[in-house]
């Protein structure tokens, strides 16, 4: 037994994030044959937000839940006739009679749910006529994906779910859009790496602030915070990132600290938010309660979790700083210390060029949250601001020749700057295709998500109000795992949750706080959020090693979050 070699679990490599999401779909797709497909019907509603204005929405109707069936064409058959004598029916449905007199003449056992949608009888309409009637109940369908395919070819197939994931959406946002970003913002900052102008702003501020740097991480902290707190920042953390990463490895912190600087701070300012217009405004709308309603409350908690995750934060960080070699990230962080420490004293120098340019940076940063906070700026206009960005830079380093820039270097710097992120934009593609194979978070098409959805909303039927509004900030943690838009998750969450607060004696002003408690602090782990996945591929991090230091602070974060919701009860906030 003594020869018996000891296996080193210290060498154990992490699986890839590329591996980890593809497990992760091939456990979706599994789960696709155990869970029948679900769906509700869908409505608009009205709701003021932050600034008053009247705002529409789609949101589920939660009492119409009903599982995918195929059709009962014996009992349309009968039925469908007497409709078409119904003129008043017809013309307050909008169906042609014309059309369903004729749709009537052909052969009923042929009949299918797209023939109906064409003559205006929609899976919804006859729902609202005829209940679960229309249906043949006898078997529930699944939504399953095959092993391969194309919506063109034989239907999607979830071996197909990068493509897939890769092209969805628009470029308002996830995938399309995000991946564009992470692309046009990759580039810009080539550009603006290669100036140096950033590398010799970190040199004079560590020369100028003399030991007292240590203090930048928590005022960061903060502001970052603030930001998630006051317009839902996430996106716009991707470039913050690419600035922050070499300012705080040459502090002597690690990559991890960088992020959790930046993004985490951002998600834990969307989490305890007292006005952020894609989360608490929304939600609140959907849920029937004053927008800004508990602000108060709010401020006091953002002000609480801000400060308990900067220190959180900080004794991590002054951990690695006292001992590099502890961070999972040393290895990988060798990156940007070689880059620092390459870095010639000529190329330290911070002379005028280098102030001209962060002078501009800051200044587009400016207009970025201007633009974002008073116009409405998202994705597209955010591109094209960091690309503005990034080539006024690229033309002050010819004109004042740093780094001996020149057009060409310009152009290959930008190209540069793409591919080192290429590989994390299709990492936000491969994360989209989790939510594409279990069937889409669209509750209005059947889909394994709906009746989980359905089913959880069920459990917390009934039960003490204390664990019942627990359990809705463990369901809300949990379902943001795959559903990571905030304003999506209020969608699809929030008319189940509200009426379900009323029926079990929690305020709906909790159900809320839930639900941002759950949906922001999640962002800051799950594989599938874009954002984060652009933000560490920026720091150069792998998700699973992420994962070994976020999960310990997710469980710090769900005890904070835990602990306010159980007063939020005590206090009966409303």
């Amino acid at each position: 037994m003594d020869r018996i070699k000891k296996r080193d679990f210290t060498k154990i490599r992490t699986p890839h994030t590329y591996a980890i999401i593809f497990i992760v779909v091939v456990l979706c797709w599994i789960l696709t044959f155990l869970v029948p497909a679900g769906k509700f019907s869908t409505h608009v509603v009205e709701y003021k937000d932050a600034n008053g204005d009247i705002k529409t929405r789609t949101v589920l109707r939660a009492d119409t839940f009903r599982y995918s069936y195929n059709l009962n064409r014996d009992f349309l058959a009968s039925e469908l006739p007497r409709l078409a004598e119904d003129s008043a029916k017809l013309e307050e449905l909008g169906i042609d009679k014309e059309a369903l007199d004729e749709f009537l003449q052909t052969d009923p056992s042929n009949w299918d749910q797209s023939q109906l949608d064409e003559i205006g009888l929609t899976d919804d309409t006859l729902y609202e006529l005829y209940g679960e009637n229309f249906y043949d109940t006898s078997k529930r369908l699944h939504k399953t994906a095959g092993i391969w395919g194309t919506d063109d070819f034989g239907g999607f197939g979830f071996l197909n779910y990068i493509f897939e994931g890769l092209v969805t959406g628009d470029k308002y946002g996830s995938a399309v859009g995000i991946v564009a970003l992470i692309l046009v913002v990759g580039g810009a900052f080539g550009i603006i790496m290669k100036t140096g102008a950033i590398d010799a702003g970190i040199y004079a501020f560590i020369r100028k602030t003399k030991g007292l740097e240590r203090l930048a991480l928590p005022l960061l902290f903060f502001l970052f915070s603030l930001g998630g707190a006051t317009f839902g920042m996430s996106e716009e953390v991707i470039p913050f990132a690419m600035v922050m990463v070499p300012f705080v490895i040459a502090l002597g912190y690690d990559s991890i600290v960088a992020v959790t600087v930046t993004f985490v701070a951002s998600q834990v300012g969307n989490a305890a938010s007292w006005m952020s217009p894609f989360s608490v405004a929304v939600a609140q709308g959907i849920a029937g309660i004053p927008v800004l309603s508990g602000a108060d409350f709010r401020l006091i908690m953002w002000f609480i979790i801000t400060g308990l995750g900067a220190a959180y934060m900080m004794r991590y960080a002054e951990k690695i700083r006292k001992n590099p070699e502890l961070s999972v990230m040393y290895e990988s962080d060798k990156h940007f210390r070689d880059k620092l420490e390459q870095t010639t004293d000529e190329e330290r120098e911070f002379n005028l060029g280098h102030k001209l340019i962060l002078l501009e940076m800051l200044l587009v940063l400016i207009w970025i949250i201007w633009g974002v906070t008073t116009k409405g700026y998202y994705i597209p206009e955010i591109a094209s601001q960091f690309f503005v960005m990034g080539l006024v830079a690229g033309i002050i380093a010819v004109i004042f020749k740093l780094n001996g820039m020149t057009i060409n270097d310009m152009a290959s710097a930008f190209q540069g700057g793409v591919a080192d992120l290429a590989g994390t934009a299709v990492v936000v593609g491969m994360a989209k295709g989790i939510l594409l194979v279990l069937g889409g978070s669209d509750a209005n098409t059947p889909s394994a998500l709906n009746t989980v959805l359905y089913s959880i909303g069920n459990a917390l039927n009934g039960i003490p109000s204390f664990i019942a509004a627990w359990g809705m900030y463990i369901f809300q943690s949990l379902f943001n795992l795959v559903v990571t838009s905030n304003s999506g998750q209020a969608a699809l969450t929030m008319p189940i949750m509200a009426p379900l607060s009323d029926i079990v004696g929690v305020s709906r002003q909790v159900a809320v706080l839930c639900y941002q408690l759950g949906a922001g602090f999640v962002d800051a782990f799950t594989p599938v959020s874009a954002s984060l996945i652009g933000v560490l591929g920026v720091a150069r991090i792998d998700w699973s090693k992420w994962a070994k230091f976020q999960i310990k602070m997710q469980g710090f974060f769900f005890i904070i979050g835990s602990i306010f919701v159980f007063i939020a009860i005590a206090i009966n906030l409303q």
